[in-house]
């Protein structure tokens, strides 16, 4: 195949994904039609499924571009660090993942993977995303298991914060779970704040 066609189809497949990840966080793995993604991406759906042979390898690649975008904004939140402590990295990483889910498409789309995760391929997508980002937490921080546990867990609970909107959310238990937690909004709480009630 001449380099050029190689480049196009390269090119149209990167376009793809990318609409793939925008539909699939707005509508889910179910709710969404190969043929959505398609005129999102402004490409005839017998391109797209020339591209990728079914709906769940379309999500799966979507899947795949996210721990990727994921793994890069880690790999920039190391280089910021303000130190080469464990704990300074994996901070400086924590705060690059929250920047990123600011794009909610990525936080969306992970979302929509977990309530999909009785598909096969969607479930292997998932674990081996969460297995190359908590490897790379570990490589990059020189972090423990326990540190980096906690690190992956923090993200977690900055899904739930982000998703329900806990820093807009005035009560102890809210202030409890946003406790130190970035997002995109206002900013994190660092106060010790209240029981949970």
């Amino acid at each position: 195949m001449p380099r050029e066609m190689t480049s196009t189809a390269e090119a149209r497949k990167a376009t793809v994904i990318a609409s793939a990840i925008h539909v699939f966080a707005a509508s889910g793995y179910l709710g969404t039609p190969i043929t959505a993604v398609a005129e999102h991406a402004g490409i005839s759906p017998a391109y797209v499924f020339k591209l990728f042979p079914g709906k769940k390898q379309l999500f799966v690649a979507a899947l795949d571009r996210c721990f990727e975008l994921i793994q890069e904004a880690l790999a920039e939140g190391a280089e910021a660090a303000s130190s080469v402590e464990t704990e300074d990295v994996l901070d400086a990483m924590g705060g690059a993942y929250a920047d990123l889910i600011a794009d909610r498409d990525l936080l969306m789309l992970q979302v929509h993977a977990l309530s999909a995760a009785d598909v096969p391929e969607i479930r292997e997508a998932m674990r081996r995303g969460t297995a190359d980002l908590t490897r790379f937490a570990a490589d990059r921080s020189g972090g423990g298991a326990r540190q980096v546990q906690r690190f992956i867990a923090t993200g977690q609970l900055c899904h739930l914060v982000t998703m329900l909107e806990l820093d807009q959310v005035d009560q102890p238990w809210a202030r409890t779970l946003d406790l130190g937690i970035r997002h995109a909004g206002p900013g994190p709480r660092d106060d010790e704040g209240e029981g949970v009630d």
